[in-house]
């Protein structure tokens, strides 16, 4: 059997593996999926499959609900509009919606994508629009021969894949600030306040859509499926604690964003401030000198000093002075 390249099958299924206990995934096809689920109806057995989907294939819906025993919530989280994660128990079938980032993301808010999954017993399905980072670690983890003792050990592993991929944007974005940070202080506002604007939709955007996953993991494992184990239970547990650090560590870095974004504004504000103030003062100085000029500008008889051979100076010395006077008051103002 030959692993399937990406996009390639004409179901869109991007990867299929069959994993048995303790071993290594083995690739498989869909035609091979469907003789092992029906060598499982007729014999029993364990391990469990594994099958990836592009969701932009328009067979892909059709072919998975014609011939797998998926759940009919499953179809209904495809096709409503709410994209927020969750997880939930349907029949004892774990039907989950995942938000995670597109793999070429570059911290923009349109780039967080959802992966939709029906993890039963015996079978994972994963389905996707754009191509995610979680789902491309786990893909290259599997090739290198990760096993997984059954299907909840692979959604486990594809949590903590999140919940890592989640811990590098932070700290990627946690730079970003860093940098913008050591640029306010050094008194460099040029695009700061656009970059940590944007970091802080994106960083928004993710925390409102992944808050809900530890509490909707959290009422599962209060009650889980009868054919989950101990184990399963302990692991999920412990993937869930640590995805909830990560969304407390979303929630402190956005409120350092918050606090940068108002000392930036605040900076602002007195930068605007002290334009505004010294465009004032200058309409000040100015003004004695304007009204002068305008008065002895005009065409009309009995302008003082006009035939005194000291006028103008006399009139320099008047201009001077009440130019000092209005100077004085607008800085003392100030002070």
């Amino acid at each position: 059997m030959v692993e399937l390249t990406y996009g390639a099958d004409k179901h869109g299924l991007i990867c299929g593996y069959l994993f048995a206990e303790g071993h290594a995934g083995v690739p498989i096809s869909l035609d091979e999926t469907i003789e092992w689920f029906r060598a499982l109806g007729h014999h029993g057995g364990s391990g469990f499959v594994w099958l990836h989907f592009n969701l932009t294939n328009a067979s892909a819906e059709a072919w998975i609900e014609r011939h797998l025993p998926v759940v009919p919530e499953f179809f209904q989280a495809l096709r409503e509009g709410s994209r927020s994660t969750r997880i939930e128990d349907a029949n004892d079938t774990l039907v989950a919606v995942v938000n995670d980032v597109s793999f070429e993301f570059s911290f923009d808010p349109s780039e967080i994508e959802t992966l939709w999954l029906n993890v039963g017993p015996h079978m994972a399905i994963t389905a996707r629009v754009h191509p995610l980072r979680s789902i491309d670690a786990l893909r290259h983890s599997v090739r290198q021969g990760c096993c997984f003792d059954s299907s909840v050990a692979f959604l486990n592993h594809l949590m903590h894949d999140q919940g890592d991929v989640l811990v590098r944007i932070v700290r990627q974005a946690t730079l970003q600030v860093d940098h913008v940070e050591d640029g306010l202080l050094l008194g460099r506002l040029k695009d700061k306040r656009a970059e940590l604007g944007k970091l802080r939709r994106v960083l928004v955007r993710l925390q409102r859509l992944l808050a809900p996953e530890p509490g909707a993991l959290f009422r599962l494992l209060r009650q889980p499926p009868p054919w989950l184990t101990s184990k399963d239970l302990e692991e999920l547990r412990q993937a869930t604690e640590e995805f909830s650090l990560v969304i407390r560590d979303l929630a402190e870095l956005q409120e350092r964003i918050k606090l940068l974004q108002e000392e930036i504004a605040a900076r602002v504000g007195e930068q605007t401030n002290q334009s505004v103030f010294t465009l004032t003062v200058v309409t000040v100085l100015a003004l004695p000198i304007n009204i002068v000029a305008g008065l002895l500008g005009m065409n009309v008889g009995g302008i003082p000093l006009a035939q005194s051979p000291y006028g103008f100076w006399l009139i320099v010395i008047v201009v001077v002075t009440f130019t000092a006077l209005a100077g004085y008051l607008a800085l003392r103002r100030r002070d």
